[in-house]
Formats: C-alpha cells, sequence, structure tokens
C-alpha cells in the first residue's frame, strides 16, 4: 500500500465516522416529476424555445468552443450573450466564463492582489471561500449580514484597496443582503462591492433583473456582479458584469477566463434564449416568489426571507 492509499483509507475512515460521505446518485430525464433539489427557478432548462436555441447552436458551431477565448474560442455568440446580460442587469459590460464557480474565481483573484483588503461575509458560497484563499490580498471574514462589522473592517484598514464580497440572496437561509446599506458604506470606504447574484439573477428584483438593480446609479458605479446561467436561466456558465474597465482587467489577468476552454456554444445561446424568454415575460419571477411562498405556507415552515 502506497503513502496515498493509506492517507485516501485513513479520510474515507474519518469521513465515515462523522457521517459526511457523500455519493452520487445518477438520475434519468425528471419527466413527470417535480424537482424541488435543483436550480432551475423558472423551469427554463427545459423550454422548447431554449433547448431549440442550444441544438442549433450545437449543430451549427459545434459540441465545444475547441479553444480560450483569446486564442480562437471567442465566438459571435459569447459577445451576444455579453452584451445581453450586461443590458437586463444594467451594466456596462459583461464577460462569460465557464462556470459561475469561475467566474467568482476569476473575478476576486483578480481584483485582489496584495494591497487589497477582502472583506467576505461568512455565508458566501464555497467558491467565493476558495477564491478569497487563493487571492493575495488579506482577508477578514465578518458576520453574516453585519453591515456595522464591514465598516468597522474598513475604517480599520491599511490598504489603498478593499473588495467586499457579498452574495444578493443566500443559498441556505434564503434571506437577502442589505445591499444599499452595504454599498453605503463602500462608498464612504472607497471599497468595492463584489455582488454574487447566483440566486437573484431571473428571480429578484425588477422584472428578475437581480437585488443589485435596485441599487441607485449613484452606488452601483462601484458595484462588481457575478452570475450563473445555470440557475433562473437553465443553461451552464456564468458571467462577470459591471465597469467596462474591470472587464477588460479580467480579459487581461483573470486565469480561469484566459486559460480554460470558453464556454460551450450550445450553453451560450441557451442562457441567451432562456434571457430573452424571461425579458418577454417579467412576471416569471413574482411566480416564482409566490410559488415558494406557497409551497412553504403548504409544508408549514417559514417562507425564506427573500421569497
Amino acid at each position: 500500500m502506497t503513502a496515498l492509499d493509506t492517507w485516501l483509507a485513513e479520510q474515507a475512515a474519518t469521513r465515515q465516522a462523522a457521517g459526511l460521505v457523500r455519493r452520487l446518485a445518477p438520475r434519468g430525464p425528471a419527466e413527470g416529476m417535480l424537482d424541488l433539489a435543483g436550480n432551475d427557478y423558472l423551469g427554463l432548462s427545459g423550454h422548447p424555445r431554449v433547448t431549440a436555441a442550444a441544438a442549433e447552436a450545437a449543430s451549427r458551431w459545434g459540441a465545444g468552443a475547441t479553444a480560450s477565448r483569446l486564442v480562437s474560442g471567442s465566438l459571435t455568440l459569447h459577445e451576444a450573450l455579453e452584451r445581453d446580460l450586461a443590458a437586463f442587469t444594467g451594466r456596462d459590460d459583461a464577460l462569460a466564463f465557464s462556470s459561475g464557480y469561475l467566474a467568482n474565481l476569476g473575478v476576486v483573484t483578480a481584483l485582489a492582489d496584495a494591497d487589497t483588503l477582502i472583506v467576505s461575509d461568512a455565508h458566501v458560497h464555497a467558491s467565493l471561500v476558495d477564491a478569497c484563499r487563493l487571492a493575495r490580498g488579506a482577508v477578514e471574514v465578518v458576520p453574516h449580514s453585519d453591515v456595522a462589522a464591514v465598516e468597522s473592517v474598513l475604517a480599520a484598514r491599511t490598504q489603498p484597496r478593499a473588495l467586499v464580497v457579498v452574495e444578493s440572496i443566500y443559498s441556505v437561509l434564503g434571506d437577502a443582503a442589505p445591499l444599499p446599506e452595504l454599498a453605503a458604506v463602500c462608498a464612504r470606504h472607497d471599497a468595492t462591492l463584489l455582488i454574487d447574484e447566483a440566486h437573484g439573477l431571473g428571480v429578484a428584483g425588477p422584472g428578475g433583473g437581480g437585488l443589485a438593480a435596485e441599487l441607485g446609479p449613484d452606488l452601483a458605479e462601484r458595484v462588481v456582479l457575478t452570475v450563473t446561467l445555470s440557475k433562473a436561466l437553465g443553461a451552464q456558465g456564468g458571467a462577470v458584469l459591471g465597469p467596462a474597465a474591470v472587464v477588460e482587467h479580467l480579459v487581461n489577468t483573470a486565469r480561469p477566463f484566459i486559460f480554460d476552454t470558453a464556454l460551450a456554444p450550445s450553453s451560450a445561446a441557451a442562457a441567451r434564449e432562456a434571457l430573452a424568454v424571461l425579458r418577454e415575460s417579467p412576471g416569471l419571477a413574482d411566480a416564482t416568489r409566490v410559488c415558494a411562498a406557497s409551497l412553504a405556507a403548504a409544508a408549514d415552515v417559514p417562507a425564506p426571507a427573500a421569497a
């Protein structure tokens, strides 16, 4: 038995004893079933227009982008998707990644160098936790949605720049971040606010534009967003949205973007068509929140705070 085998056996035994073993449970198509465990919030993954767009893109462009964006993998499909995402969320520019996880890794590590303090909410997603660990800046983790704690850390910082990392809607508790208050604190202390809208895009804010859409233009100028294309839009991939200068910086410095094969054509086309459906039917977002509240009432449990 090798040293690796010994260590793996020890790790497996530890997980088993703690009741923390994870196992895959493959399923077939969810035909005739109501999936309450997935993230297809609006049911767009199987929408006829969305699946048709994916199939047409695969037929025309092939199964994959075949290269990174900076080689020959940057397609007009990507550009169109980025343009539509930016317009839908009210941002200047957007950059598509092959997953939401990589979008978070890319933006945090690219924006937070050794002269940047990262202030992270205690409840952020694992992708943001990993991004903070990989970034070169010092990291301060603050209690969940504690605006006063964020302000205290920012006021005491010695670094010239700061990046505050939060989610608009937190996946575990379903609560919404106090974005206006956080944005105001960031404005007072010249910090950038990074908002992960993975669980907000499509289901929160005006017409599903996300909670950050409710921030005024004076506060929004120092805000950067990340989104996933795999939840409300029912496809695959992620994106970073914000000022054009931020996107230009990411193209040149974000390693998960530079060295990764570009988002597959079918995923880009599916996400773009799902966005079009959502844009044409803004009531979908409200209907989803009504369904969430109704389901909570039927189950006799509190409705999520953000529902």
